[in-house]
């Protein structure tokens, strides 16, 4: 899996024109899924998104978690995380799990993040055409990838 996590001040996604998910201070994270990912990733990637330490104390350090400051999760998924570009000028994605794969695993996450977080998260709809917009605070982003855990 890999993550892209923004802190924002404000964020939501529209489908159709229609609001889905809004969130005010937390973290926008666009989530990319492969056929190799499993409830081990799940389990990693939402513990360190809820206990990553990217918000100001009073000293003004990054050093409270998403936990510590009540945030929200706007969770989007995104499958062009996994595109390769090492040939040509069009992306390939063969590596990005088919939605046979990577809805179950989405749907997983969305509730293993949920249990981490002691409360609902907003998300996108998985295959959709979505308008994502943001503040992003800082700018602080952050990018995860499961299986480079070092």
């Amino acid at each position: 899996m890999i993550a892209v996590i923004q802190r924002v001040s404000e964020s939501s996604v529209k489908i159709n024109g229609k609001i889905n998910g809004e969130i005010g201070t937390g973290l926008l994270v666009f989530l990319g899924i492969e056929d190799e990912d499993n409830e081990g990733d799940i389990q990693w990637l939402s513990r360190k998104i809820a206990n990553m330490r990217i918000f100001e104390d009073e000293n003004e350090v990054m050093n409270k978690s998403l936990l510590d400051v009540g945030g929200d999760v706007l969770l989007i998924s995104q499958f062009t995380l996994h595109a390769s570009t090492k040939k040509g000028n069009r992306p390939s994605y063969i590596k990005a799990a088919k939605p046979d794969v990577a809805i179950p695993l989405y749907e997983k996450f969305i509730k293993r993040i949920e249990e981490e977080m002691g409360k609902t998260i907003a998300t996108g709809e998985f295959g959709a055409d979505m308008k994502v917009g943001l503040v992003n605070d800082g700018p602080v982003t952050i990018i995860i990838d499961t299986k480079d855990k070092k």
